[in-house]
């Protein structure tokens, strides 16, 4: 039978013809394109690209930190997924601004759970938030629940602990935009020579001596509730039940963590014993029915006691140092 030379042809070019397979310069091509596409520097990884990535020989030419998502937790503050997810944006975000000459050393990846649930299965993900690191020899080590504390800086600390790396400044974003700023600035520079004017008259709220008792109680309060611990580590007001859906817990026992609600009602109780401490000594002194007088002094007395006592057993329970789990129960 007569072979075509069409055929003998096409055989020997293909015998001719390497066989090539993708090599780690491609799937890091591949990465850095992807990770373009990306304001965040975020890279959505699904189960392909994450078997590739993992049957690359080692060691790699890049380490992966992975985030494990699930967007229907995300309405649920009790794990506090959005605000970790956008500390984890903050860090990748960071990484490639202030190493813009060697950014590939550490790729930062997002898994969704509904689009990728056999990788959840594969590192063993039973609940979030997870972060994992997958390094150049295939170690596999998942961040531990403090590295989540301090946001942003506690993922960075994990990450140059582990890898050769230096992430550099968090860079946040400002809390005002520029361009809001300069309407402000704009609008400050047009009410300008009316704000002098009233300063000269000493007719602003600044001169208002009510308006500085109220600020400083204001401030009072903001300190000793812990806001600022409220704030920095995002803590959230309150936590749903795990047991009982409907009902909410304020106390949180364990001296790890502080809701914001909890931090709130301590401030309320901190801000009544100073209150009535100033009753006593700027108001009750100058009444002159003794006997209302001495009345007022021991109700004052009795309830800066009751408050204390309070956030004595509160501090107990919480660290375990006393057996009163039995009052905050009141307040939930």
């Amino acid at each position: 039978m007569a072979i075509s030379p069409i055929l003998l042809i096409t055989f020997l070019l293909f015998l001719l013809t390497p066989i090539t397979t993708p090599s780690n310069d491609d799937i890091l091509s591949e990465l850095i394109h992807l990770r373009s596409k990306s304001q965040l520097g975020l890279i959505h990884l699904k189960d392909p690209l994450l078997q590739r990535i993992l049957t690359i020989p080692s060691p790699k030419p890049f380490s992966s930190l992975i985030f494990f998502d699930a967007k229907q937790l995300h309405s649920k503050p009790d794990n506090s997924l959005p605000s970790i997810k956008y500390e984890f944006s903050l860090l990748s975000s960071s990484f490639i601004k202030n190493n813009p000459e060697n950014n590939t050393q550490v790729f930062f990846f997002i898994m969704e759970y509904q689009v990728s649930p056999s990788s959840f299965a594969l590192f063993e993900v039973k609940s979030l938030p997870h972060i994992r690191l997958v390094g150049v020899k295939n170690e596999s080590m998942k961040m531990d629940a403090s590295g989540y504390s301090m946001g942003a800086e506690s993922m960075k600390e994990f990450l140059e602990m582990h890898v050769n790396v230096n992430v550099g400044k968090i860079n946040t974003p400002p809390v005002i935009p520029k361009k809001m700023m300069m309407v402000i600035g704009a609008g400050f520079l047009i009410w300008s020579p009316f704000l002098v004017k009233k300063i000269v008259l000493s007719d602003t709220l600044l001169h208002n001596k009510y308006v500085w008792m109220v600020g400083s109680v204001f401030v009072y309060f903001f300190s000793v509730a812990g806001t600022m611990h409220t704030i920095i580590r995002k803590a959230p007001l309150f936590l749903f039940d795990r047991y009982e859906p409907g009902k909410l817990i304020i106390f949180y026992q364990g001296s790890g963590m502080q809701l914001g609600a909890e931090g709130f009602a301590i401030g309320f109780l901190y801000t009544i014993v100073g209150l009535l401490l100033a009753l006593m000594t700027h108001v009750l002194v100058y009444m002159k029915n003794r006997g209302t007088q001495n009345l007022m002094m021991a109700f004052g007395l009795f309830i800066s006691f009751w408050a204390v006592q309070k956030v004595v057993s509160l501090d107990n329970w919480k660290t375990g140092y006393g057996i009163h789990a039995y009052w905050p129960s009141r307040w939930i």
